[in-house]
């Protein structure tokens, strides 16, 4: 039998993020990858695109139109997805795309000036340097079809309609608005989302609003043509009969994603929460906190977790709540880093 001695010194080290998953897995969208150095995550319709600390991409499982042979290299740091296409920003400003092309979502504006990406079902929107927006793809409703200035500081991009956060905190809408998803309330807000026929933001007091269409109740009632919002001041606004609207309530909302006809939210403790269609379990959020960035697909969810463990096990390391090969290597880069001698094994 083999016996060996573990040690290592207390050299400054940081554990970043680890991927959790939950909802539809028919392509293994939830099959997440081993690692605890995530930064960024994006879901399409069946898969997932996450960055690395180093600036590498990392695509996995329904890879038709090659979603998932993302582009080498190191010099990433944004990404988004759409349904079936990748876009990434470069540290050198540039934009690089991948994936189903029909509509031209993968022919990126020449340039390097670039900020702020988000990719809807078929199309894209980026930030220049200037505050300027670039939209190309498909662009049968107009959600192309970017409005001038330059104080935009965000932007989100759903099926057929765009929206774009100002530095201001007011939204402008663009595409179509056969549902009302355009039809933005009045104040002003801290971060936006798009899904099919909906849209979503949070409040600058962290109270979340959404409008558009009402299917599968992802913004809950029995109509359509709706606005729902949720603060101290303010009950419901609405603009057809319906029969209830059960936003999350709370003003501490710090993040928001849509999906086609969910959504997820991100509180400021670190807990999540979902509404809207439920088919497969994409509303049923992981118990606790520690969730840092969140990503809705079509059935699917991802977020980045901080885990750290209630009951702590010696040896682990990477703070995954188990002793694995991971926790080895880690062992083995304290030694190198502190300058120590691998330990004799005995036997």
């Amino acid at each position: 039998m083999l016996f060996f001695t573990i040690t290592f010194c207390a050299c400054e080290s940081a554990f970043a993020e680890y991927l959790e998953a939950w909802g539809r897995n028919n392509y293994g969208q939830r099959n997440i990858p081993d690692g605890n150095d995530f930064v960024a995550i994006a879901t399409g319709a069946y898969h997932n695109l996450a960055l690395r600390s180093d600036g590498s991409l990392i695509a996995w499982h329904y890879n038709d139109y090659s979603l998932c042979n993302a582009p080498a290299g190191n010099d990433s740091i944004s990404i988004a997805s759409g349904d079936l296409h990748n876009l990434a920003l470069k540290s050198d400003g540039s934009l690089v795309a991948w994936g189903y092309n029909y509509y031209g979502q993968c022919d990126v504006p020449a340039g390097n000036d670039f900020v702020y990406i988000a990719a809807g079902s078929y199309h894209n929107i980026a930030i220049r340097s200037d505050g300027s927006l670039a939209a190309w793809g498909g662009n049968n409703h107009g959600q192309c079809d970017v409005p001038a200035g330059n104080k935009y500081i965000k932007a989100a991009a759903g099926t057929h309609h765009s929206l774009a956060l100002k530095s201001d905190g007011t939204i402008v809408a663009w595409g179509n608005n056969s549902y009302g998803q355009l039809d933005v309330p009045s104040g002003t807000y801290i971060a936006i989302a798009a899904g099919v026929w909906h849209s979503l933001a949070i409040r600058s007091d962290g109270s979340l609003v959404e409008w558009g269409r009402n299917s599968y109740k992802d913004i809950f009632g029995s109509g359509y043509y709706k606005v729902s919002a949720r603060n101290a001041s303010e009950t419901f606004l609405f603009r057809e009969p319906f029969s209830s609207f059960e936003l999350p309530e709370g003003n501490d909302f710090i993040a928001i994603a849509a999906g086609p006809n969910h959504n997820l939210a991100l509180r400021s403790d670190g807990s999540l929460a979902a509404w809207g269609y439920n088919s497969d379990g994409q509303c049923d959020v992981p118990a606790g906190d520690g969730f840092v960035t969140i990503s809705a697909g079509e059935c699917h969810n991802l977020a980045l977790r901080s885990k750290t463990c209630t009951n702590p096990i010696i040896g682990d390391l990477n703070g995954d709540c188990k002793v694995n090969c991971e926790d080895i290597t880690l062992i083995i880069e304290n030694w190198l880093e502190c300058n120590l001698e691998p330990p004799e094994s005995c036997y």
